[in-house]
């Protein structure tokens, strides 16, 4: 079972956004690629909650809580990919921090535990909106996938001016009060979640290897608060699926579960840590990653349950909607549903087979899956389904991968960071950041 905090829901439909604009399929691969992210980006610019400027959890209603839901992580995405339309010029630089400003005044009243933010919040109000039923406080993953986007504006927005100035110390300030080591409860390993209502009782350690690596690296990292490294290298890399070693489709797999999992865990932790010559001694995560998605892409052409679609132009299996809900897809978990993020995130892995797939999106779907905030969530060809939803978490790596793969803006910024210099140092990391 994957990671990932999911749960299957009733199927949720959405009405469609219409089109931004006509599909041109004449465009350069270039040319492409820049609408994919522009178009993209809007999903966290045009549709951000109007009082608090972070992001909605999905574009249609679900859950029964109407459109105030805004989601923690999915908001860590939206400011990396708002940092990416400031350096393009689809936002003015100023405009770009005002808003990010407004967003960290919002977060300052928001509801939080022990410095430790919910997964969802009421975007008007500031107050948590309970993920299920006991899971009503502290997300430490969904507050790391926040803070993985915080630190890098710290680091973009960097000008001697009043707006700037005040990013950068509301950020320090919010990252300085998150208790890291209280999330041990006094043990080797980090937990996800607290609550004042029902305290520990989701009892769920984290455990590697998945999406949750940027947890521990934060906490490492951390000056008032941190953690020891043995709570990374007993913790995270202590489990019975952290190493592999396996080769699956002719590549081996150093971590991780069998075939790799759904692709978001070589997605979400790197969408800031840099995994070009990332290295400790448990892996070289460039390997690790590139190879995670070889074999997914290379699962999807092989296509041994014959759904209808797939093949090197069509791959990619992640976490997403799908026809009778959400799921966590992935080679062990395949149920015909192609998700557009897992191989447009995965540019910087496998840049050829990200394009073919994203010329198809486009070129041959187009008039099905692509709307306002880009291509919506996922399709299903076997059940002809295609879905009218976006997704905070899907949309938000698709900017932020293609610009890791175009210029590494995300990635430079992240691991400047002089703490994170220093936890990365701490866990026995390697890295030509460090040198």
């Amino acid at each position: 079972m994957c990671m990932r905090k999911i749960f299957l829901i009733l199927l949720v439909t959405g009405v469609s956004h219409g089109y931004a604009q006509q599909k041109n399929s004449a465009l350069s691969d270039s040319a492409l690629v820049t609408l994919v992210q522009k178009q993209t980006f809007r999903y966290f610019w045009d549709f951000a909650h109007p009082v608090s400027g972070m992001a909605r959890e999905r574009s249609n209603v679900a859950y029964d809580y109407g459109d105030e839901v805004v989601t923690t992580g999915g908001t860590g995405f939206g400011i990396m990919a708002i940092i990416v339309a400031a350096e393009r010029g689809w936002i003015a630089r100023d405009t770009a921090a005002k808003h990010l400003v407004k967003m960290l005044r919002f977060l300052a009243k928001a509801d939080s535990y022990h410095g430790v933010f919910a997964h969802w919040l009421n975007g008007g109000t500031g107050k948590t909106i309970p993920f299920s039923r006991k899971d009503d406080g502290a997300d430490l993953v969904e507050t790391s996938y926040l803070f993985e986007g915080l630190l890098c504006a710290r680091q973009y927005f960097n000008a001697d001016n009043p707006v700037e100035s005040e990013l950068r110390n509301r950020v320090n300030w919010l990252w300085s009060e998150i208790e890291w080591n209280w999330f041990t409860k006094g043990e080797e390993v980090l937990y996800w979640h607290w609550s004042p209502n029902n305290g520990w009782a989701m009892n769920f350690p984290v455990r590697g290897f998945n999406e949750c690596l940027i947890m521990y690296v934060l906490a490492a990292s951390a000056e008032r608060y941190p953690v020891s490294k043995e709570v990374y290298h007993r913790g995270w890399a202590q489990s019975n699926f952290f190493r592999n070693g396996k080769t699956f489709y002719g590549y081996t797999l150093p971590l991780g579960f069998d075939y790799g999992g759904p692709l978001f865990f070589s997605q979400y932790s790197f969408l800031a840590l840099d995994p070009r010559g990332l290295k400790d001694q448990y892996a070289d995560y460039w390997e690790q990653n590139r190879n995670h998605t070889l074999i997914n892409y290379s699962y999807s052409v092989a296509n041994p349950k014959h759904f209808k679609g797939y093949g090197e132009n069509a791959w990619g299996l992640t976490a997403s909607d799908t026809y009778n809900g959400y799921d966590a897809h992935s080679p062990t978990n395949d149920n015909g549903t192609i998700t557009p993020t897992a191989a447009l995130s995965a540019f910087p892995y496998a840049p050829d087979k990200s394009m073919k797939a994203l010329r198809h999106f486009y070129d041959d779907l187009g008039d099905r899956i692509w709307g306002d905030y880009g291509f919506t969530d996922a399709y299903n060809e076997t059940r002809n389904w295609y879905a009218h939803s976006y997704l905070a978490i899907d949309q938000g790596p698709e900017v932020v991968m293609i610009e890791n793969y175009r210029t590494g803006l995300l990635w430079k910024l992240f691991m400047s960071c002089p703490e994170i210099k220093q936890g990365l140092r701490k866990l026995g990391f390697q890295s030509p950041a460090l040198q």
